[in-house]
């Protein structure tokens, strides 16, 4: 009886010391693949920040597609505004057909910003 007790707490025990060596590699190797996923994809990313920073710009709410274009040089057209689209970005186009970028999060700065100069224009 005694002998049974000590076999199965030892199966016990061995499935748990098995179990979490196997978890324990199993995050670390994903912990790896995330790494080196971040690292191939580092360019973007440093991409979307860069154009989340000219976006976030105090001084102005809007920046022309040419604008980000100088200083986000190395992507095409098409894969720039996916850049902008992740972060977090909007396209606008204005009345002469030129191709403008704005965060969605400074909308409403925009809006106030564009009331407050109809008010001027009215005083």
């Amino acid at each position: 009886m005694e002998s049974q007790v000590w076999s199965a707490l030892s199966a016990l025990a061995g499935a748990l010391v098995g179990g979490g060596m196997s978890w324990l590699l199993n995050r670390q190797q994903f912990d790896n693949q995330l790494k080196l996923a971040r690292e191939q994809h580092r360019t973007e990313f440093m991409a979307e920040e860069t154009a989340r920073a000219l976006l976030s710009h105090k001084g102005f709410t809007d920046r022309s597609f040419e604008t980000l274009q100088r200083h986000l040089g190395g992507f095409e057209d098409d894969e720039l505004r996916k850049i902008l689209v992740r972060a977090g970005a909007m396209r606008i186009y204005r009345d002469d057909g030129s191709e403008w970028w704005r965060l969605v999060s400074r909308m409403d700065e925009f809006i106030e910003r564009k009331d407050l100069e109809r008010v001027a224009r009215e005083i």
